[in-house]
């Protein structure tokens, strides 16, 4: 274990906060919110905490091993995530602190699970910063942080591998640095797309930051009791398309750029995402029209939570919670699938899912024929036997992530329904549930211990289990050998 570097990086990632945080400073200033003062003082804190850590943990030149990433991850996520809490815990807005560390990871995980039974009463500082962690936490805190550097080492690689949904940075470029920059280079363009849209369709100002800042990160976070539901047709739909588009791989849109349009809309990852989309949207439209008896709302309402659960935005238009058996059957199988590997949505991926078929598939066929022989391809490559393994593995893992929680947070007498759908949410960083916790109410009917641990579900799940899991491992922390 590199200590000396580990402990450095999270310094600097403290550091950032601390510059982060004049942000929402700012827009408290600009609105004459009393608030600043909690985000001067949390970057006060957040600067001495980093640069403490940075001058008596300075890096060294050793190359950076996966079980050193993976602590940097780790304990970078869990490092923001304390730090990020304070402002609301200082303002008074959120006076509990379990309260506010729970809004923070749900908010870095792009997750979109509040306790907040008022949000509107919330300042405009605090709920920009609410929406900003969606921002940060979608693309990931880490490849920010390469993607600014004067300086990003090659070596750093596996820190954008340990991070990033689905590990697929290296098919952008040779060099980690050019990879950061080119997938914030499309994320801030697809953001200010969205924000441009937004604003031309009559969506007050602020407004049209913070959803464009959640729906970039699939996060989720509304500024409103309703979410989406009280602004116009128009906007519904325009969020709608911006959160199918940020479930689709970067790779794609990377692609798109170098003009090789072949190998962009050759991926059957993507069409599998489209077709579910498709396939759902038909199934639920159908169904809900009797409540709404128009053609164009139960399209327009369908085509939004599908896209909304689907990408695991967890935005709203409407209580579906009301909603008929299938519709809501339909929703909760796509809380399972997510979006597209390297996207920033959650869930299990529409990649991994595809996959599994096949190799489900080719085991009935080997029964059958003991001597065939049948491959895995994922957008036109063939899995190896050790990816196929490994894909099992992390199936059996995410399995026993998502029962772990469910069992733990049981000990709470509210109803299966609203305990399974809570967990399934909060592993799959999707938000909203059912019962309960559906999207007209909020998580503050459950206790600090299962907050604490539908918390460290939502950051399993953002950092797809293998980082936060490898803290438990003694032999991550032996040191390393030079």
């Amino acid at each position: 274990m590199n200590y000396k570097t580990i402990f450095s990086t999270l310094g600097r990632v403290i550091l950032l906060e601390a510059a982060l945080l004049l942000l929402p400073a700012g827009v408290s200033l600009i609105y004459g919110e009393a608030c600043i003062s909690a985000f001067v003082v949390t970057a006060l804190i957040a600067a001495a905490v980093g640069g403490a850590l940075c001058l008596l943990c300075r890096s060294d030149k050793r190359n950076l091993s996966i079980r050193d990433s993976f602590a940097i991850v780790s304990l970078s996520w869990i490092g923001i995530s304390l730090m990020g809490a304070l402002p609301f815990v200082i303002s008074g807005e959120i006076p509990r602190y379990i309260d506010a560390f729970f809004e923070t990871v749900s908010g870095f995980t792009t997750t979109g699970a509040s306790i907040l039974n008022n949000v509107e009463s919330m300042s405009h500082g605090l709920l920009f910063w609410r929406s900003f962690t969606h921002w940060l936490g979608g693309m990931g805190v880490l490849v920010f942080i390469m993607a600014i550097m004067n300086k990003a080492p090659d070596r750093s690689i596996n820190i954008l591998r340990a991070e990033m949904p689905g590990h697929t940075v290296d098919k952008f470029t040779p060099k980690s640095k050019n990879a950061a920059k080119t997938l914030y280079y499309i994320y801030i363009a697809m953001t200010a797309a969205e924000f441009v849209l937004l604003v031309c369709g009559g969506m007050p100002l602020f407004d049209s930051v913070v959803h464009s800042l959640g729906t970039a990160g699939t996060g989720g976070f509304g500024i409103k009791g309703d979410s989406i539901a009280s602004y116009s047709p128009y906007l519904q739909w325009v969020i709608t398309v911006f959160m199918l588009l940020f479930g689709v791989s970067f790779n794609i849109y990377y692609l798109l750029l170098l003009r090789r349009w072949k190998n962009a809309v050759s991926s059957n990852e993507l069409w599998c995402y489209l077709g579910i989309f498709a396939a759902a949207l038909v199934i639920v439209t159908v169904n809900i029209y009797p409540m709404y008896h128009s053609v164009s709302e139960s399209v327009r309402l369908s085509a939004f939570q599908v896209s909304s659960i689907l990408t695991t935005t967890g935005f709203a238009t409407a209580d579906f919670n009301l909603w008929p058996q299938l519709s809501k059957g339909v929703l909760l199988m796509l809380m399972f699938v997510g979006g597209c590997m390297g996207s920033t949505a959650g869930g299990f991926k529409i990649s991994r899912l595809t996959a599994m078929f096949q190799i489900a598939r080719n085991e009935i066929r080997h029964s059958i024929s003991p001597r065939a022989v049948s491959a895995v391809r994922l957008n036109g490559r063939t899995l190896s036997a050790q990816e196929e393994k490994g894909l099992l593995s992390y199936l059996v893992l995410y399995l026993a992530v998502l029962v772990g929680t469910f069992l733990l947070i049981s000990f709470e007498p509210l109803g299966f329904e609203t305990n399974f759908s809570a967990a399934v949410s909060c592993v799959n960083n999707i938000g909203p549930g059912f019962s309960l916790v559906g999207p007209a109410a909020n998580y503050s009917v459950y206790s600090d211990f299962s907050k604490v641990v539908l918390s460290i579900a939502m950051l399993m799940g953002r950092l797809e289990i293998y980082p936060l899991l490898s803290l438990l491992v003694p032999q991550i922390w032996a040191k390393a050998r030079r």
